[in-house]
């Protein structure tokens, strides 16, 4: 299959490739251009933004996490041959091994576009352009942006020296005074359900590569893109028997899920109906599993406590013996409770009697490998699932023994069990594209303990609800 593609590497974090990348998506789908919009790795949060800027849903491609064949499908599945693929890179080109940019360029042949932040150096640049251009020659290293240049003579230094040593085209030059910084908070980022790109700092990207790269000359480089045919992992055939209803927790304190594992959960069986644990007061009729994804709930740790219908909800849908599942931000909300950097304590569901505690620095951050010791929600014993860890919050367990499905690489228990395993919930983000039969398995326990779930079966249940305190 043949298409154009770009991925937008940087030099480190930092250096500005979110805002050349969200620029170019801005100024492509401006001009009629269909983008299909990627992330190197890990990420929730530059999949939102590229989401508000095109329209289209940005997907995950991480060799690590994922697997080459499940990366390969995916990128073969979302682009087309009269759109244009933008890839947003990693940290570094180079940094993170078998999950870097780099090895994501080699595996899908993509021309490179390698931002550098040359604040407070001139010739220098050349050695780093040339460095990064030598330094793997099976990379295609096509063009080359540099941010925040502080004069026109700054320029000049930088362009004299990038030509007269780099055989690397330069595609443009975006001054320090026109950079535009992206709204951040605590944690990273703005979510997409912040809203934090308003039409005219969307309109103020597109203007800015417009006006200071060579947008036809990058346009001919993701022309010469052509990838192999994407092989190895078969898409899962849709799972016969009647849909069950699976209840997300999607608002803006639970936000982050892999694209590719709710279609995963689609095609296992599942109907997937949305709420917000903030706003709603109750859970949608029908239900025959929760999962709560992760996100910021210590941002609306008071909101969340004080929507004391809805942890009443939960607490009685737990009871009646349905299958739950939480992940990072999900999983703090089904503990005891919750301690922010304020030293407020605010009540919440209570599943678990843990209390979490907010930290200003992260708590864990990386890849994770985990080997399922029990049966589970998502696996059997024996199985395996991978995923990664990104958290600025810690668990107390305190007495009470608790009994956990996975074992880490690392040696670390993971994956907490409650209520006869059937609510399984912890620090892990799992991606399911090594192991698309989680979505399966999750989706038949939820069928086979599905019960009636209206309004008046909640009403009067008689099944135990625990507690906070």
């Amino acid at each position: 299959m043949s298409c154009s593609a770009i991925l937008v590497a940087g030099t480190h974090s930092g250096c500005g490739k979110t805002t050349v990348t969200l620029g170019l998506m801005a100024a492509l789908t401006r001009r009629g251009v269909r983008v299909h919009p990627f992330k190197t790795g890990p990420d929730f949060i530059d999949p939102g933004l590229h989401r508000l800027v095109t329209g289209r849903v940005s997907r995950n491609l991480d060799i690590r996490m994922c697997g080459e064949a499940f990366v390969r499908r995916t990128f073969a599945r979302h682009t087309s041959a009269d759109g244009t693929a933008v890839v947003e890179g990693v940290m570094g080109l180079f940094d993170g091994g078998e999950g870097s940019a780099a090895t994501l360029a080699k595996t899908l042949d993509l021309p490179v576009l390698l931002v550098i932040d040359v604040r407070s150096a001139a010739e220098s640049v050349a050695a780093v352009v040339h460095g990064f251009a030598t330094l793997d020659p099976s990379i295609r290293l096509a063009g080359v942006v540099c941010n925040r240049v502080g004069s026109a003579k700054h320029q000049a230094m930088i362009a004299e020296a990038i030509q007269a040593r780099c055989p690397v085209q330069l595609i443009g030059f975006l001054p320090r005074r026109e950079s535009i910084t992206l709204p951040s908070r605590h944690l990273g980022l703005y979510v997409d359900e912040d809203h934090p790109l308003s039409r005219q700092v969307v309109d103020e990207l597109a203007d800015l590569i417009e006006r200071h790269l060579d947008l036809e000359m990058l346009m001919r480089i993701a022309a010469g893109c052509s990838t192999r045919p994407d092989q190895g992992l078969e898409a899962p055939q849709p799972a016969a028997g009647s849909p069950v209803r699976l209840g997300i927790a999607r608002d803006a304190a639970f936000s982050f899920y892999y694209e590719d594992n709710l279609e995963l959960l689609r095609n296992a069986g599942a109907e997937l109906v949305f709420f917000s644990p903030l706003n709603d007061d109750r859970l949608p009729s029908g239900l025959t599993g929760l999962y709560l994804g992760g996100g910021y709930p210590e941002l609306h740790a008071h909101r969340l406590s004080t929507n004391r219908s809805m942890l009443d909800q939960i607490r009685r849908f737990a009871g009646s013996g349905r299958p739950i599942y939480g992940e990072s931000g999900g999983f703090i909300y089904l503990c005891r409770s919750i301690t922010d950097q304020e030293g407020d304590t605010h009540a919440l569901t209570g599943l678990y009697p843990f209390t979490a505690q907010v930290h200003p620095t992260l708590c864990s951050l990386g890849y994770r490998h985990a080997r399922v010791l029990t049966d589970c929600l998502l696996a059997p014993q024996g199985g395996e699932l991978y995923g990664h860890e990104f958290h600025y919050s810690s668990i107390t367990i305190g007495d009470t023994p608790a009994a956990t499905a996975f074992r880490l690489t690392d040696n670390r228990s993971e994956g907490y069990l409650t209520r006869n395993a059937h609510t399984l919930a912890g620090f892990l983000h799992l991606h399911w594209g090594r192991t698309p039969e989680a979505a399966h398995r999750f989706v038949r326990i939820c069928r086979q303990c599905s019960i009636s779930t209206d309004t008046a079966f909640l009403a009067r249940t008689s099944a135990p609800i625990p507690q906070p305190f």
